[in-house]
C-alpha cells in the first residue's frame, strides 16, 4: 500500500475545522479524493486551505487540533 504524506507549505496554527462550533472537515479513516479540505492553517487572522494531494484513505493526522506548526512537517498520512 502506498502513503502520501500531507505536509504544511507554510509555518501558522493548524486547524481541523473551518469554525470552533464546526465539525472536522475529515476524520482518519474517511475516503478522501484530491482537492478535499482536510484543514486551515492560520498566519496573523489569515487562513490557506490544506489540500489532499492523493486519492485514498485518510491516515493519522500527525498534529493536534489547534497546533503550532512549521513549514514543512506532516500534518497527515493518505494511505492509497
Amino acid at each position: 500500500m502506498s502513503t502520501c504524506e500531507i505536509r504544511a507549505k507554510i509555518p501558522g496554527v493548524f486547524y481541523r475545522k473551518p469554525a470552533p462550533d464546526q465539525p472536522n472537515y475529515k476524520n482518519p479513516g474517511d475516503p478522501v479524493v484530491e482537492g478535499d479540505v482536510l484543514g486551515l492553517i492560520e498566519v496573523m487572522k489569515s487562513f490557506q486551505e490544506v489540500t489532499c494531494e492523493a486519492t485514498g484513505t485518510l491516515g493519522e493526522f500527525q498534529v493536534e487540533d489547534a497546533e503550532a506548526i512549521m513549514a514543512g512537517q506532516v500534518l497527515v498520512v493518505v494511505e492509497g
